[in-house]
């Protein structure tokens, strides 16, 4: 049975108010980190390393469920420097290619009871 993946693609915009000579994209960094930090905590963990694909960065997380990986994409959206205009792809290990699934906008609305 395949594994749910959500793919977090996050537009691949320069940070603001850097030098020309400074890495244009630190929110790459800081993501990666905040990703590493689930993986020591378990339930949710990177998938795949991210990777540049056209305009976006993508990156790669699965779990035990949807609801808790959509949570942390959108913990993703709203990281500081992280550009606005971010959305999820909900698909599964077995996907030939990015981007096949259902698109969801991020920050995903939370729900009264939850």
């Amino acid at each position: 049975m395949p594994n749910t993946v959500v793919e977090i693609h996050v537009p691949l915009l320069a940070a603001s108010g850097l030098a020309e000579n400074e890495y244009q994209f630190p929110w790459i960094d800081d993501v990666q980190d905040f990703l590493a930090d689930l993986d020591e905590s378990g339930g949710v963990q990177e998938f795949d390393d991210g990777e540049e694909d056209g305009d976006v960065y993508i990156f790669f997380i699965t779990g035990n469920s949807e609801e808790a990986l959509l949570a942390v994409a959108s913990e993703v959206a709203v990281l500081g420097g992280v550009p606005a205009g971010a959305f999820a792809m909900v698909t599964d290990d077995e996907a030939e290619e990015f981007g096949m699934g259902r698109r969801v906008a991020l920050p995903v609305s939370r729900t009264p009871n939850g």
